[in-house]
């Protein structure tokens, strides 16, 4: 949507609620974006997906994986949290990422002959950095998460983890921590 319309509907709620209410621009952003200039990607439910179809060989999917890996990693860590962890991240908690999704669709015997990964990672406060699911059946085969935990004394801490289908993603396989400091960080995407 335009621009000037934007500014104009968050000025008109700033100055409705007093101020009270600040208007966020992630709402605005999902509000007023302009569709007709995105890609076309496979889409499951309402997320855009990298679109990884069957026709390539696992080998392949898993190469387009490890670099999809990172962009979403990239993507949800924003400008304020990637320019701080970004070493520490790719040192020791990428080469992790990518052992886990080579190793998760290699041992799969059953591996779905459709995937993708989604493409949107979660924002806030929330852990979703991206999942790999089956385009046919529009499951999850392994989802990528990070979430924020405070340690008394330490300070906040970035856990990354995985969970898989095996077993219905009850478990968590840690990845790593980051330390971040003893300031609270900032939300993610941000």
């Amino acid at each position: 949507m335009k621009k000037w319309i934007q500014k104009t509907l968050i000025l008109a709620v700033a100055l409705l609620t007093f101020g009270v209410i600040s208007p966020s621009h992630s709402i605005w952003e999902n509000l007023l974006d302009d569709k007709s200039h995105e890609p076309k990607h496979l889409t499951a439910g309402n997320e855009n997906v990298y679109p990884f179809i069957e026709t390539q060989s696992e080998a392949s999917f898993i190469e387009q994986a490890k670099i999809a890996a990172k962009e979403q990693s990239y993507l949800k860590f924003g400008s304020k949290i990637g320019p701080v962890i970004e070493d520490e991240f790719n040192d020791a908690i990428l080469p992790k990422i990518e052992e886990a999704i080579e190793m998760t669709l290699s041992s799969n015997d059953e591996r779905p002959q459709s995937l993708a990964i989604t493409e949107k990672p979660a924002g806030d406060y929330s852990e979703k950095i991206f999942h790999i699911y089956d385009t046919t059946t529009k499951k999850d085969l392994i989802r990528f998460h990070v979430r924020t935990l405070k340690k008394p004394q330490d300070g906040y801490f970035f856990n990354f983890h995985y969970h898989t289908s095996d077993d219905q993603f009850s478990k968590h396989y840690a990845l790593g921590d980051i330390y971040w400091s003893k300031n609270t960080p900032p939300k993610w995407l941000s």
